[in-house]
C-alpha cells in the first residue's frame, strides 16, 4: 500500500518544529564510533602515546622523593646527579610521546569530521522535496560546518585531553594509595561527591550548549537568504530592515553562547575549588603526620605531587567536560540529518525499466497535496496519457496543477493515491536514478553554479566530452555568446549565474537537456526569459531536439504552444479541456479565454 507523503513521520525536516526532544547526555556521541572504528590502528597509537605520557609523568614523584629523603644527605651525594639524569629521560619520553599524541589525535578528528561532512552531504542530496520544502538551506550549511567543526574539537583535543586526565588520575590515585594508604582514604572519600556535582552541572551546560547551536544556525540561514537576495534588498532599500532582523539574530546568538559559557565558567570554578580545596586539606594532615614523625618529609612530598596530578587531572576534566557536551549537543544535530530518511527511494527489489525507452508517460488517478498544504489537493484524481513521441502542452492558470505533474514525474515527491508511469513502470517501484535518466528537464528557475560555462552544461551529463557540450551549446543557441567572453568555455559565471542574463541562463539550462539525450523532455516555461528573436531561434533549436523524443511543454504564453499535438488545460489540480489550439478556441472555454486575453492583448 503506498503511503501518503502527508503522514508524520521521522523524516521531517529538522526545523524548531519537528527536532526531537531527546533527553541531553553524552549518549549522541556513541554515533561517532563506527567512523572511529575506520581507523582504529591511529586510535590505538594514539592511546598507546597517551599512556606512555602518563607513565612518564608519574614517574616523576618517584623521583623527587628519592631525591629528598637520600639525595640531600652527604653519603647518598650521587644520587642527585643519577636522579636528574633519569629525570631528563622521562622528561624526554614525556615530550615525544605527547607530540606523537597530539598528532595522532589532531589528525584522527580531521579524519572523522571530513567523513561526516561527506557523509551528511551525501545525505542531503538523497532528500526528497518534502524535507527541503521546510527545511532552511542555512541553517543545513550551520550543522555541515559549524556543528561538524565543534566536532573536530572534541575529537581531536578535548577528548584526548579528558582520556589522558582520566589515565592521570586514575595512576596517580593508584600511587598515592602506594605513598599513603591513610592520606589516600581521607582524600578518595571525597572525591565521588566532587564527580557527582561536576557530571549534575554538565547537564546544564549541555542544555545550554545546545541551544546556543540552534540560535546560531537559525542566524545562519537567515544570513544565507539575506545574501542570496541581496539585490532584491537594495532594489526594495530593504537593506536596514534586514541589518536590524540579522543583528537581533545574532544577539540571540550571542545570548544564548554567553548562557553556555557563564554555565561552563561557573562548572570549571567549582570544579577546581572542590578538588584543590580537598587537596589543602589533605597536604595540612600530611604536614602535621611528618612533624609528629610518622612520615618522611619524601613521602609527603611524592604523595603531594600525586594528589595534584589527580587534583589537575580532575580539574582539567571539568573544563574539557563542558567541551565534550557541546560536541554531544553538535553530535546530536549532525544524526538527526544523517538518520532523516526519504519516502523517494529505491525499492529493495526495483523494477528495470524497459530496454530500449518508449518515453511513454501516464498518470492514473492521481491526487497529491504538497506536505506543507496538506488541505489543499494540487491534483485531485487526474489521469492522462502521452504517447511515446507525442508533443504534449500543458497550460492553465496560476496554481492549476502544472509544475506539480513535472515534480510527480522527476519522482521529488510520491502522489497520496493513484499511481505514475513510466514506460509502463510504476515510479514507485523503480530506482529513481533510472527512471531520472530518462528525463530531462529545462526549468523556468534555473540553477547555474559558480564554475565554468562549460561544467555547468556538462552537469546535463557528467560524462559528457568536451566536444558533446558544445555541440549541445550550439543547438540551444548558448554557443553564440560565450564566443563573445574573454575565456570563452571557460568563463567563470558567478554565484547563481549572476555575471549571465536571464536569456543567458535559460540556453545553459536547454544545452544541458539537449546533452543529457533522454527520450522524455519536460519544458517549463523554456523560453521565458528568452527576447523575442532569441526566442524563435532556441525555439527552432528545441523543435528539432524534440525528433523522436516525447515532449511535455509547461507554457503561460500560448504562443509557444500552438504547434503542440495536443494541449491539455488544467483548473484545479484537474484537467478540464483537451485538444489542439482550434478545437479549443472553437469550444469558448477556459482556453478560449486565456488565448483571448493574451492574443487580444497582443494585437
Amino acid at each position: 500500500m503506498r503511503s501518503s507523503p502527508n503522514a508524520p513521520g521521522a523524516d521531517q525536516a529538522p526545523s524548531e518544529a519537528s527536532r526531537p526532544r531527546v533527553r541531553r547526555s553524552l549518549r549522541p556521541l556513541a554515533a561517532l564510533r563506527p567512523h572511529l572504528m575506520r581507523y582504529r590502528g591511529r586510535a590505538a597509537a594514539a592511546l598507546a602515546a597517551l599512556v606512555v605520557a602518563a607513565v612518564a609523568t608519574l614517574a616523576v614523584p618517584i623521583a623527587v622523593r628519592r631525591m629528598i629523603d637520600l639525595g640531600f644527605d652527604a653519603n647518598h651525594a650521587g644520587f642527585i646527579d643519577r636522579y636528574f639524569a633519569v629525570m631528563v629521560l622521562v622528561v624526554g619520553a614525556l615530550a615525544a610521546a605527547s607530540g606523537l599524541r597530539y598528532y595522532l589525535v589532531m589528525t584522527l578528528g580531521e579524519r572523522i569530521v571530513a567523513d561526516l561532512r561527506a557523509a551528511v552531504f551525501s545525505r542531503l542530496l538523497t532528500l526528497d522535496g518534502r524535507f527541503y520544502d521546510t527545511a532552511r538551506s542555512g541553517e543545513l550549511i550551520s550543522r555541515l560546518t559549524a556543528d561538524t567543526t565543534q566536532i573536530r574539537s572534541a575529537v581531536g583535543s578535548s577528548a584526548s585531553v579528558a582520556l589522558r586526565n582520566i589515565v592521570l588520575f586514575i595512576g596517580a590515585a593508584i600511587m598515592m594509595v602506594v605513598t599513603s594508604a591513610w592520606l589516600s582514604g581521607a582524600l578518595l572519600v571525597l572525591i565521588p561527591a566532587i564527580v557527582v556535582v561536576l557530571i549534575g552541572s554538565g547537564r546544564g551546560v549541555r542544555r545550554r550548549s545546545r541551544a546556543a547551536q540552534d540560535t546560531l544556525a537559525e542566524a545562519s540561514a537567515y544570513a544565507a537568504e539575506a545574501i542570496g537576495a541581496v539585490r532584491a534588498l537594495q532594489a526594495n532599500t530593504a537593506e536596514r530592515a534586514a541589518d536590524r532582523l540579522f543583528a537581533g539574530e545574532i544577539e540571540q546568538s550571542y545570548g544564548a553562547a554567553q548562557r553556555a559559557i557563564r554555565a561552563r565558567a561557573l562548572l570549571t570554578a567549582v570544579g577546581i575549588f572542590l578538588v584543590f580545596a580537598s587537596v589543602v586539606g589533605i597536604l595540612w594532615a600530611g604536614a602535621n603526620a611528618v612533624l609528629a614523625g610518622t612520615m618522611s618529609a619524601g613521602t609527603l612530598g611524592q604523595f603531594v605531587l600525586y594528589a595534584v596530578l589527580a587534583a589537575s587531572g580532575l580539574g582539567q576534566l571539568g573544563e574539557v567536560w563542558g567541551e565534550i557536551s557541546q560536541a554531544a549537543g553538535a553530535t546530536e544535530r549532525i544524526t538527526e540529518l544523517l538518520e532523516t530518511t526519504s519516502d523517494v527511494r529505491a525499492p529493495a527489489n526495483p523494477v528495470p525499466l524497459p530496454v530500449p525507452p518508449r518515453g511513454e508517460v501516464r498518470f492514473e488517478q492521481v491526487s497529491f497535496a504538497y506536505p506543507t498544504r496538506p488541505e489543499t489537493l494540487a491534483l485531485d484524481g487526474l489521469s492522462l496519457t502521452v504517447r511515446p513521441g507525442e508533443r504534449v502542452a500543458i497550460v492553465g492558470p496560476s496554481g492549476a496543477g502544472k509544475s506539480t505533474l513535472f515534480q510527480l514525474l522527476l519522482r521529488f515527491y510520491d502522489p497520496a493515491s493513484g499511481r505514475v508511469l513510466l514506460d509502463g513502470v510504476d515510479t514507485v517501484r523503480a530506482d529513481p536514478e533510472d527512471m531520472r535518466s530518462r528525463l530531462a528537464l529545462v526549468p523556468q528557475d534555473v540553477a547555474i553554479f559558480a564554475t565554468t560555462i562549460r561544467e555547468n552544461i556538462r552537469l546535463g551529463r557528467p560524462e559528457a566530452s568536451d566536444a558533446d557540450v558544445e555541440e549541445a551549446a550550439r543547438l540551444a543557441l548558448a554557443d553564440e555568446f560565450v564566443a563573445r567572453l574573454p575565456l570563452g568555455w571557460e568563463t567563470r559565471v558567478g554565484e547563481r549565474g549572476v555575471t549571465l542574463s536571464g536569456g543567458q541562463r535559460q540556453r545553459i539550462a536547454i544545452a544541458r537537456a539537449v546533452l543529457r539525450r533522454a527520450p522524455i523532455l519536460l519544458l517549463d516555461e523554456a523560453t521565458s526569459a528568452l527576447d523575442a528573436e532569441s526566442e524563435t531561434l532556441v525555439q527552432q533549436a528545441l523543435d528539432r531536439s524534440m525528433q523522436g523524443r516525447t515532449t511535455l511543454v509547461i507554457a503561460h504564453r500560448l504562443a509557444t504552444v500552438l504547434s503542440a499535438d495536443r494541449i491539455l488545460v488544467m483548473d484545479h489540480g484537474r484537467i478540464v479541456e483537451e485538444g489542439t489550439h482550434a478545437s479549443l478556441v472553437a469550444r469558448a472555454g477556459l482556453y478560449a479565454r486565456l488565448a483571448a486575453l493574451q492574443f487580444g492583448r497582443a494585437a
